[in-house]
């Protein structure tokens, strides 16, 4: 009698992942050049025939959504951030009140947008003493994130709230692909980077020896926001719907799919180029091309560099039309 285990279903799934259509995407970069009289569409014909690679030639973009997944980190209780754990469900209150600057942005532009609290009252374990999630609460909120496509979107991006969130994904970075903890982490606070790179070789010394498989690092290392963002890249994958990722811990989120199957983000971009050196090489090495040069959201916490990547994408699809 064979026992199915929580990752499996998962596992299964990023398997039968589609493949972009080339042929979608040269018809996309030919009616976008005709209509250009231009001999090449440059990095704007290049946006569109990544969106028809995926979702189909010669489409309008109608539904473009903004998705976010907010959660809390026990291992904030080390110090490696300015933010108090707070901050998180601040964030998520001004978005329910319309009174941050995404909602604004979201509501000019006419994209969708939706915030998922993910039990910020309850955060995740201390991850330099146990696993943040057990596999099944970890499998649970993967499911759980494949919501963020039950609208129909067309254009999705995907985000995250959660003070600390940068130093969990630089940890999961390094766990999946080594390197000294320094390398994934930034910032000009010399005594917070020297807290950060301590704890992150805290994490490593202990869950380590078990990230071999990279559904297994995420359950140990990620929170609920990283593993719902996992299930929102892979469903949006399944879905035939371009994504384009916002911030550390959905690059990371995408970096633990990618690690089980490279071509299970390819239907993923960036909103823009990481300012990380090593995450931006990384990045490369995937194949996730950037939307804009990194620099654009400064120090925000919303994705507003997200959500002007999703109108430029629709921009460039429409001019393919």
């Amino acid at each position: 009698m064979s026992i199915t285990l929580p990752f499996d279903d998962f596992r299964n799934l990023i398997a039968q992942l589609p493949v972009p259509d080339r042929t979608a995407a040269e018809a996309a970069r030919a009616a976008f050049e005709k209509r250009n009289a231009s001999a090449s569409g440059g990095q704007i014909g290049d946006f569109a025939a990544w969106y028809a690679s995926i979702a189909g030639a010669s489409r309008q973009i109608m539904r473009p959504q903004v998705a976010i997944f907010a959660g809390t980190h026990g291992v904030l209780r080390h110090g490696i951030s300015h933010d108090p754990i707070t901050s998180t469900t601040a964030l998520v209150e001004s978005c329910g009140n319309g009174t941050a600057a995404i909602c604004r942005i979201c509501q000019t532009y006419d994209l969708g947008l939706k915030v998922f609290d993910l039990a910020l009252d309850l955060p995740t374990a201390d991850i330099t003493k146990a696993p943040a999630l057990d596999e099944r609460a970890c499998a649970a909120t993967m499911a759980f994130g494949m919501e963020a496509l039950m609208d129909k979107p067309d254009l999705l991006c995907l985000g995250s709230f959660g003070a600390g969130a940068s130093t969990v994904a630089a940890t999961l970075l390094a766990a999946l692909h080594s390197g000294p903890a320094e390398q994934w982490l930034e910032g000009s606070d010399a005594d917070l980077l020297e807290q950060r790179t301590s704890v992150v070789n805290d994490v490593l010394a202990l869950h380590g020896p078990h990230c071999a498989d990279p559904l297994e690092a995420l359950c140990r290392i990620g929170g609920r926001e990283f593993a719902a963002l996992a299930g929102a890249i892979l469903a949006a994958g399944i879905e035939r719907v371009p994504v384009v990722l916002h911030g550390p811990a959905a690059i990371s989120a995408a970096a633990v799919l990618a690690a089980v199957e490279p071509r299970a983000i390819a239907h993923c971009a960036l909103a823009e180029r990481p300012s990380n050196a090593r995450t931006g090489k990384l990045a490369s090495a995937l194949g996730l091309q950037s939307i804009f040069d990194s620099g654009l959201d400064g120090n925000s916490e919303q994705p507003l560099a997200g959500a002007l990547a999703l109108v430029t994408v629709k921009a460039a699809a429409a001019s393919a039309t």
